[in-house]
This record gives structure tokens, sequence and C-alpha cells, in this order.
């Protein structure tokens, strides 16, 4: 994050550049310190603080300094390292879990919470109108797809999910207006997902994509959650991509639930518990 804001700084407006120096010279002060005295320290207006937040890729202050304060505070290097053929398995303990927390943490402090805001507010409206909600992926994508719909119908949502092409084809041509489909794929070049995306959004669903930057799935759909990391397609199979896209899944899931409300979602969760209860030996 700041190797992002050194980056940034020839770019800005030149009070947006002191208050980036102001962040640089002690980011954990930045994080803790109000507006008011922030923009006294870099001598700039209150909105120009804000405008810096945003001209550096945040949604605004308190996204940044939420962030900001991660970024200062895990110690967790943003470095992918890949596994070798000749690694111990203690190597390969230590390269599995260090990727994946630094992928997470990163994706905590570059994700767009607008992004995610309006994805949500998207599956909420479908969910309150009864419409219904399609999660498509192939290979590892289709099994993070069964799974948020695992997610989503346990909150009584109308949710599934196909991981064959040509269902997933068949079924966006039967979506319309109301409807929502969440694509996922980890090179966002599958040619079956593009299909189905765009079928499904010329029939007028929402179409939400879990995809890289950049991608031309990234750009196919009408809401992009960026899942941006360093893992090559060619190693081994997707460790990270595929734990990242779970992740963004449970976020969206908990998000939605939190909008559905307790008071209806608790008596459901309740009775599934107590259905459930002699599945399980005492």
């Amino acid at each position: 994050m700041l190797d992002r804001i050194k980056a940034s700084l020839a770019s800005l407006a030149p009070a947006e550049q002191r208050v980036g120096r102001l962040v640089l010279i002690d980011p954990r002060a930045f994080a803790n310190q109000p507006i008011s005295e922030l923009a006294d320290r870099a001598h700039v207006s209150k909105p120009t603080v804000v405008r810096f937040c945003r001209s550096v890729g945040y949604d605004g202050l308190s996204d940044f300094k939420l962030k900001l304060a991660g970024s200062v505070s895990e110690g967790v290097p943003f470095i992918h390292r890949s596994v070798d053929a000749d690694d111990k398995t203690g190597d390969v303990l230590v390269k599995v879990i260090d990727n994946t927390v630094a992928a997470f943490l990163k994706y905590r402090n570059d994700a767009s919470t607008f992004a995610i805001e309006k994805a949500c507010e998207a599956l909420a409206a479908t969910d309150k109108t009864g419409r219904r909600i399609e999660f498509y992926g192939v290979g590892n994508s289709g099994i993070v797809a069964q799974d948020a719909q695992h997610k989503f119908f346990r909150l009584g949502v109308n949710a599934i999910a196909y991981s064959d092409g040509h269902m997933q084809v068949m079924s966006a041509s039967m979506l319309g207006p109301g409807d929502c489909v969440v694509v996922i794929s980890n090179s966002g070049r599958t040619r079956d997902l593009m299909d189905a995306c765009d079928i499904a959004r010329k029939n007028g669903a929402t179409t939400i994509v879990i995809t890289a930057t950049g991608s031309p799935l990234a750009s196919a759909g009408h809401i992009h959650l960026a899942a941006d990391h360093p893992e090559g397609f060619d190693q081994y199979s997707p460790m990270v991509s595929r734990l990242l896209h779970l992740m963004i899944i449970d976020v969206l899931a908990t998000t939605v639930a939190l909008r559905i409300g307790s008071a209806k979602l608790q008596p459901l969760l309740r009775e599934m518990k107590n259905n459930l209860r002699n599945k399980r030996y005492a």
C-alpha cells in the first residue's frame, strides 16, 4: 500500500502530494488521527484529504485508514513464493500458508468496498423479489460456485450453481430482468463462461463477475469483483485463487445475510439445525 502511494505521488495535485507525504512519514499516526488534524498537518482542506484517498484507489478516508492500519500492522510480506520440485514438506507447508495469508491481506487492502456493496445490493434485491440467483464456474471455479450455492440456499435464497457449459448457456437463456448471475473464473478467459455471461446480460439479468483485472470476463459483467493474485496458471493446481474466491463468496453471503436480517434468518437456521440433529451421532 505504501509502495502504491509512493508510485502515485508524482501524478497527484500538489495539495494531495502533501497528504501523501504525511502518510509516508508516519502511516500509523495517519491511520489514527481525525480528518481535521490530518488536514491541519498537511496544510490542506478536509475535502483534499478525501480526494487523496480516492486518487490512490480507495473509496474514501474511512476505507483508506482501515486498510492502512492493517497494512502497517500485519507484518506479512505480499510475496508469492512458488513451490519448487525439491521443496521439503516443511517448505511446502510454509509457502502454501504464507502465500494464502499474504493474498488474503492484500485483497483486504486492495478490495473495492464500493463494488462489493453494489454486488450485495443486487443479490439482496434479487432475493427480496424471489427471482433467481445463479452461480457459474468451471473446474476449480465450479467447486467455488457450488460452495456459493450452498451458502446462499441456507439463507433461504433461491440459488443454484452450474459447472457445465451447456447448462450455463441454457439457464442463462431463460433468465431475465430481476435475476442475478455470479460468474467465477480464475483466468477470466473461459469461453463457456464468457458466452453464458453475455447471454444473461443481454437478457436483462444483473451479472457479477469474480475474476482477474484486465481479463475479458472482467469487462463483460455489470459488476466486477477483482480477484488478483500472483499465482501462475501452470503451477500444480490453483490454490490461492480458489481460496480467494471462496473468501469473496463468504463476504457476499455474510453481507447479504445481514441485509436479510436475523428476525427472518434465525428461525430458519434454528429449524434447519434441529432437522439435521438426527443425522449426527450423539
